[in-house]
């Protein structure tokens, strides 16, 4: 059920970073495509966090060093599964040059960076408390 929720809130953020880029190119005078990347990557980024904190792993505060730390390592883990991600879908394009395996790419890439962002979550930024 965790990692249910876990791809459900994945699913949400993505759609809150697509909806805050659409938003931002259609408002923004200058550079909107940089601008709305950054704006959506933000809120995507702190949706997902604070919904894997509470609904995820039922994370508690302790306190805002600690906070900080987590908030921190959960940005280096989504950079490095982003990167997974990435890396796949243009993979994917380059040998086949198509788009059906552009996002073939996506879907595997996605697929395999989510789990391993999970398990380092898990393992890492919200460990399970102590009984």
């Amino acid at each position: 059920m965790m990692f249910i929720r876990y791809v459900v809130f994945a699913g949400i953020a993505t759609l809150v970073n697509l909806a805050t880029q659409e938003a931002v190119v259609r408002v923004a005078p200058l550079s909107p495509l940089a601008l709305s990347i950054l704006m959506g990557t933000a809120t995507g980024f702190i949706l997902k966090y604070l919904l894997d904190k509470k609904w995820v792993f039922d994370d508690g505060y302790s306190g805002h060093r600690r906070e900080l730390q987590k908030i921190t390592l959960y940005g280096v883990f989504s950079v490095f599964t982003t990167l997974v991600f990435w890396s796949f879908e243009v993979a994917f394009w380059v040998i086949w040059r198509t788009d059906f395996a552009k996002y073939t790419g996506a879907v595997i890439g996605l697929a395999i960076g989510y789990a391993a962002k999970f398990v380092l979550d898990r393992a890492f930024v919200f460990k399970e408390r102590q009984a």
